[in-house]
This record gives structure tokens, C-alpha cells and sequence, in this order.
């Protein structure tokens, strides 16, 4: 059982990753997908007049502020547009592809954040009126149904919440939840650089291999996304997951390469 988590970043060769997929479906191996989409979520929420914010919280890591209005684009684009479309490419390559998001079937269910600590300008505040959540629990023998059925799922980043409300949660760690669910062996994440490096962008300084008890020291170097990353992966094994890959999801073969060793191997 292999998860692949897709990023939402510009760059990621989408027909590549999918065919790399299509391999492993057609060779009897089962596949979960889990997708972003915050590239295109800031490119649509700003064509529609409601740039994207982004705030920082007390712990350091960074987020969509999603009010009413931006979670209502935030499902408009990821679980309408990207899922769709990462259905039909999968369904070219021959994958009986299910688009689904969180929300479908309660297949993850997350505790709404009301309310968050962020620092802006140097000072502390609370902000709320935030509908975005953390993932409690992921309905893995909903996905293994599907998987049963020789259906691949293809999960939005969208949760519900234990009151009924849609969440915009972390797709890092959604992917980290929903390989722990159906006993992933293998937890795949695609991105728009080659892996963790300690000293972001050299890419010389790429780490190849990253035991577990380096993933505390790895959230300090760790910039942007990849902090969620880390997160995810550490997340990952707690559940059960014993390798999580950091890949480059932008060349030719990238799952290929990934489950090759490319990239940042932690385990």
C-alpha cells in the first residue's frame, strides 16, 4: 500500500506523476492519492477579488487564513477543478480513478480551530471567524472499500467537522492521517524541489536520508511548506508508516524515482 501525496505548488509535472501511478496500479500495487491545490487557490481566490492571506502562528508554522468566503474557494477549486482533473488524467492512463474530498463520507473528520494565535508585526493576537481544522480521524475502511473495489481514491484536502462544517485542512497532513488509516507501508510526498535541504535553496545540501530522531532537529532548518512537511512525516510514523519519501515531483518518473530512493528518505 503506497499513499502519494500530490503538492499544490507550480511545477509538478502532473501527467508524469500520474503515469508513474498508473505503473503501480496496473502491477496490482494499491494506491491512495491525496492532492493540494495552493497555487491555484491563490491564482482563482485572487482572480475572484479575495487575495490569499497567510499568517504565522505562534509555533512558527505557516497557513491560509480561511474565512467563509475563501473556504467556499478553497472547495470550488480542490475538490472541484484539481480533483476532477487528476480523475481524468488518471482515467487516461487506464486507473479507475474515485474523486472524493474529506467531507464525502465523513472520511475525515477534523476539530475546527474557532480561533488562532498568530504573531503579526512582532505581537501575538487571536484571530477568528478561521474555518480550518485538524484532522481527528480518517474512515480508512471507507477508502479500503474502495479499494476493494479496484477503485483509486483521489482525496481533496477538505474535512468535516463533528458539528457539520467543512474544514480547509493541511494536505501534508492529511496525507500523513490517511496512509496511517489504511496501513500504508509507504507515504510518498511530491513537491516542487528534490527534498529537505539543510540549507534551503542549495540544493547541494539535499538530505538523502533522515532517521527519526532527526525530525525534531529537521523542523528547525526546515522553510515554509516543507515545516508542514516534516510535521506530516513525523505524524506518519507515529501512525504506523515506516518510510515517508520527499520527492521531486516536477521531473520525468518522479514516483519511480522516489520509490528508487530519490530524494529525502525518512524512516
Amino acid at each position: 500500500m503506497i499513499v502519494v501525496k500530490i503538492g499544490g505548488a507550480q511545477g509538478v509535472n502532473l501527467d508524469a506523476v500520474c503515469r508513474d501511478m498508473a505503473g503501480l496500479v496496473h502491477e496490482g500495487r494499491p494506491v491512495v492519492v491525496v492532492h493540494g491545490g495552493s497555487a491555484e487557490t491563490n491564482e482563482i481566490s485572487t482572480m475572484l477579488g479575495v487575495p490569499p492571506r497567510f499568517v504565522t502562528s505562534a509555533s512558527g508554522f505557516t497557513s491560509r487564513y480561511t474565512d467563509r468566503q475563501t473556504l467556499e474557494i478553497f472547495a470550488m477549486v480542490t475538490s472541484g477543478k484539481i480533483n476532477t482533473l487528476l480523475v481524468e488524467r488518471l482515467q487516461k492512463f487506464g486507473v479507475n480513478a474515485f474523486g472524493l474530498s474529506g467531507v464525502d463520507g465523513r472520511v475525515m473528520v477534523a476539530k475546527r480551530k474557532e480561533a488562532i494565535r498568530i504573531v503579526e508585526n512582532g505581537r501575538q493576537r487571536m484571530l477568528r471567524d478561521d474555518y480550518t481544522g485538524k484532522i481527528e480521524t480518517v474512515n480508512g475502511g471507507l477508502l479500503r472499500l474502495l479499494l476493494d473495489a479496484g477503485l483509486t481514491p483521489v482525496v481533496a484536502p477538505l474535512a468535516i467537522s463533528p458539528e457539520g462544517d467543512a474544514l480547509n485542512v493541511d494536505a501534508d497532513r492529511a496525507a500523513a492521517m490517511v496512509a496511517g488509516a489504511v496501513g500504508a507501508e509507504q507515504l510518498v510526498i511530491l513537491t516542487n524541489v528534490p527534498g529537505l535541504m539543510r540549507s534551503f535553496p542549495d540544493e547541494s545540501t539535499l538530505i538523502a536520508h533522515l532517521p527519526k530522531d532527526g525530525l525534531e532537529q529537521a523542523l528547525g532548518f526546515a522553510e515554509g511548506r516543507m515545516k508542514k512537511k516534516v510535521l506530516g512525516a513525523s505524524e506518519a510514523l507515529g501512525l504506523g508508516v515506516s518510510k515517508i519519501i520527499f520527492a521531486d515531483g516536477r521531473i520525468e518518473q518522479p514516483l519511480v524515482g522516489a520509490l528508487a530512493g530519490n530524494g529525502t528518505v525518512i524512516s
